[in-house]
Order: structure tokens, then sequence, then C-alpha cells
């Protein structure tokens, strides 16, 4: 019915995990990079636990994760270096099923991602190639394809590709965002900051967390990567030349280094960023989307920029392979924008108070004061800034039960299905995530309706039942799985309420709670798939 393949601009990690996300669904995927050989300097050294569950579900999540280091929270320190307070994540992994805050080498990433790139049938990556020019983009997707004309890089060989859809994942200059004619929103955010990454011959004097020094004459932040990598910020005054800054590395370092000079520092880069909010005013124009860095820019403040990315790769990618193969109708594609343009907006809105609060002049430490004072005396408000929990989806492709008001906080529509270990029947024990495998899924803790047996087989949804294993039934209609034994996880809700009823989407957000009494409706158009 549709043009069933998909053509991703840039093979970052955004776009690399789009594709797997797209071609590990039956989709085919073109990716177009211009540049001939992978980035081979370290970018962002963080995510958390929410994205990397996408990493699991693509096959690279056990590898990323022996690669990367946890890390235990925040510390701030003053103009002296003197803690004036931490915020510690607690060593128990969270519900999500990860360490909340992982540092990482971005090059072994990327590694990782185009090793499965690379063997993938469904992918076909070109490197070298510049794209010029977009036609077809606002005809329906019943129409013809869109055509996407490039030029090699090295030379002036020309050639077009075509696709269904268009997926611009080229960064904060991007040229599909450019050619689509949709503008940035600046959301008044600008600074300068030296950005210097260093292995050291010799283990550093440093804190597990990452380490904000609050000094309004020079705000600082140092972090260990992995291993004998680190890394450290230094905001640049306005007007001020990066070149003298440079030229007094090492005293710059020193606090850390213990000496006035780079001995026993091999620095891997020095490069001066500008850090900026913006928005794209638009996240999809007609069969294209922007994601990444073409959509918006986060300051670094909460180590969300690829993170962001990464969101954007997984809500759009399952939609796609819905609307592609005829299980959804077309109208779907839209919720990607009612849904991802809002929550990255909250997450620059979060990261430029972080970065006014830790980093700014005398103003912002007047405020950072009291708020120190607040946090001193309550652990609500510590647990708060060392979570690193995002808010939740609203809107889009998420439907609100009116017999239920207001469903347990771990159920909650827009948020994130806990993934906690289950045990089967087998008594082999699985991750909620790896249970599904990508798949819709209804979750109860009651023995399910035959009606409710019935729609989760005709539209292909697994239907899970959580119990205590005395009454399990193999040949049911659903998977019955007990939850592990001395976790608290929030299917307990479900537990303790068996009238409840969670939808999960594809991408694991909860799209709805419902009852005995009224079932979630779901939130996307599926064929029966009768047997």
């Amino acid at each position: 019915m549709y043009p069933r393949n998909v053509i991703v601009v840039g093979a970052g990690p955004v776009g690399c995990i789009a594709a797997l996300l797209l071609a590990d669904r039956g989709i085919p995927v073109t990716v177009l990079e211009r540049h001939p050989l992978p980035h081979p300097l370290p970018r962002a050294v963080h995510l958390d636990d929410e994205v990397t569950r996408i990493l699991q579900r693509i096959g690279v999540g056990d590898a990323f994760l022996a690669g990367s280091r946890p890390a235990c929270g925040l510390r701030l320190l003053d103009a002296r270096h003197r803690v004036m307070a931490e915020f510690r994540r607690q060593p128990e992994v969270p519900d999500s099923g990860f360490p909340g805050a992982n540092m990482f080498h971005q090059p072994e990433l990327e590694a990782l991602l185009f090793h499965r790139v690379d063997r993938h049938p469904l992918i076909d990556l070109r490197r070298g190639v510049e794209v010029r020019a977009l036609d077809g983009v606002h005809d329906p997707l019943s129409g013809p394809p869109v055509h996407v004309h490039t030029r090699a890089v090295a030379g002036e060989a020309a050639q077009t590709f075509t696709g269904g859809l268009v997926l611009g994942c080229d960064g904060a200059n991007s040229t599909v965002r450019q050619l689509l004619g949709v503008h940035v929103q600046d959301l008044g955010f600008t600074e300068r900051w030296l950005v210097v990454d260093v292995r050291a011959a010799a283990p550093l004097n440093s804190w597990a967390g990452v380490e904000q020094v609050c000094d309004p004459a020079r705000a600082a932040t140092f972090m260990q990567v992995t291993g004998d990598r680190y890394r450290w910020e230094f905001q640049l005054r306005d007007g001020e030349d990066e070149t003298d800054l440079i030229a007094q590395l090492g005293s710059l370092l020193q606090p850390w280094s213990g000496r006035p000079d780079l001995a026993g520092l091999e620095v891997t880069r020095k490069a001066v960023y500008t850090f900026r909010a913006g928005l794209a005013t638009h996240f999809q124009i007609g069969r294209a989307f922007l994601l990444g860095d073409a959509a918006h820019l986060t300051p670094p403040f909460i180590g969300q920029g690829l993170a962001a990315g990464l969101r954007d790769a997984d809500n759009v990618a399952w939609k796609i392979a819905y609307v592609l193969t005829g299980r959804a109708t077309p109208d779907l594609l839209a919720t990607y924008q009612t849904e991802r343009r809002p929550h990255a907006a909250a997450m620059i809105r979060k990261a430029k108070l972080f970065g006014w609060a830790m980093t700014g002049g005398q103003n912002a430490a007047a405020v950072r004061r009291f708020l120190l004072g607040v946090a001193v005396r309550s652990a609500r408000v510590r647990d708060a800034v060392a979570s690193t929990a995002t808010p939740r989806l609203r809107g889009g492709a998420l439907r609100q039960t009116s017999a239920l008001s207001r469903p347990p906080r771990a159920l909650r529509v827009g948020a994130l299905i806990p993934n906690p270990p289950l045990c089967l029947i087998s008594g082999e024990q699985v991750r909620l995530d790896d249970l599904l495998d990508g798949a819709p899924a209804m979750v109860t803790a009651r023995r399910p309706e035959p009606r409710l047996v019935d729609v989760c087989r005709r539209r292909d949804i697994t239907l899970v039942r959580v119990t205590d294993g005395t009454d399990a039934e193999p040949n049911g209609g659903w998977v019955d799985v007990r939850l592990a034994s001395g976790r608290t996880t929030g299917l307990h809700a479900l537990v303790d309420d068996p009238s409840l009823t969670v939808l999960v989407r594809p991408d694991r957000y909860i799209a709805a709670v419902g009852t005995r009494s009224q079932p979630p409706h779901l939130t996307w158009t599926t064929t029966d798939r009768r047997s």
C-alpha cells in the first residue's frame, strides 16, 4: 500500500539507532552519511537508564554496559573546591532495570552500532554522500516515493534515492531541516565552554560522580568518563580568547592532577563549544521527520542531549513500522511531534535552570545558597536533584480512562512501564522488556477475561499476567510471570489492585490504564490477526 523503505540522513548514534529499530521491524532502510569515516573523538559521555533500555532492545545493551561506568551522582564545589552539597544516587538498580546514569566513550558506542548496522540485511549504509535536495515530502504517503538527491562529497557524482519517508538525523546544522524550511526557535541560552578530554597515565583524584565547580568567576565541570578517560569543561567569559585559556591548561587541571603542567596527561581533544538551547518549530513536515540535534539543542548540564535524540528515534520508529505495514493509519505519525516536542522543550527548560543555578554569576549564587539550604534539610529534594527520571508524555497516542481518575504513580499514562526481573513458569528469570521483545502488551494481575484474551490475540498484543505461580495456566492465552522476590517494583500496584489492566506500547510507554469493567482501548489503529 505504501513505499516500505525509509531513508535516514545521518549515521550518528541517533540515525543508526533509528535505522536498527526500523530494520528490526522489517523495514528496509538506506542511511546516507556525508563523512567517509566515523567521527574518532568523543562528544556525548552520559546516557541514562531510560535510554539504555533502547540500547538493550537493539541488541547492544550488554556490550554498552560492559564498557560504561555507573555514575553515583552530583557534587557541587565552591571556588576553592570545597564540597557544598552532594546529591548521591542510590547504588541499587532502579525499576528501569539499568543504572540510573552511565558514563561512556562515544566512539566505543558507535563501534557497537556500526557492527550491527553493517551486518543487518535490511540496512544499506552509504558514506561520503551529501544530500542536496528533497522532492515529494509534501505528497501523501500513498503517493509517489520521496526523492532524495545527493552528490558524492569527494566528487560530483550525483545519485537519487527513493523512499516512503525521510528521517533527518544530521545534527545541529541539519541539511534536511534547511531543505524543509524549518526554523529553530532560540530559547535564550548561549554560552561558550572549553571542553578538554584527557587520558591519564595514573588515576586522578576524582569522585565517582560529576563535580560541578560553582565559581562565579569561572564555572567548571569535571568527571571521570571510563577507565583512564576524563573530561573537563570550563566556562569562557564574554569576549575571552580561548587560546589564552588553552595556554594555561596545566594550571586549570591542577586541582585534580596535583601538578601545574600536563605531565602524565594525554590531551585527546580540546575544543570550544557554544552551548545553546533551541527547538525546531516543527519536528515533522509531510513525510520528513527531524530527530536529535536537528530537532532540539539542549545545554549539557543534565546530560540529556544525546538521550533526547534516542528517545526521538524510539518514538517514531515503531509508529513508522506500524503505518508502513498497514497496522496503523497514517495519522499515527503526527503523534511524533505531539509527544516529542513538548517533552524535548521540558528537558531544555530543566537543563537551562540547572545550568543557571550551578554556573550562573552572583544572582545565581544567592539562589544556589538558598536551594542548598533546602536540600540539606530535605531528602526528597536531594533525591529529586539526583534523579534521572524524565517527564511523562502528554497527548498523542495515549488515552486516559474515565473510569480510573488516578492510577498508581508507577502506572500513569505517558510513563515508561517498569522493567523489573520476572520469573517465568519454567523458572527462567527475564526482564519485562526482554519478555515483550518490542511487542505491545496488556499487563494485569487477574485471570484475564475471554474478551481480553480475544482482543490481544486478534491485535498481536502480548498478554501478561502477574501471578504468585500457584494457578499458572501454560496454555491460557497469556504469559504467566512472577515478580522476583525481595524487590519492590511499580508492577506491585497491579498485584495490589488486580482489577487494573495496563496497555503498553511497543516503545514501552504506558498508553492506557483500564479496569475490569472498562478495559484500556488501543491508542492506534491495528489490523486484526485472526487465526
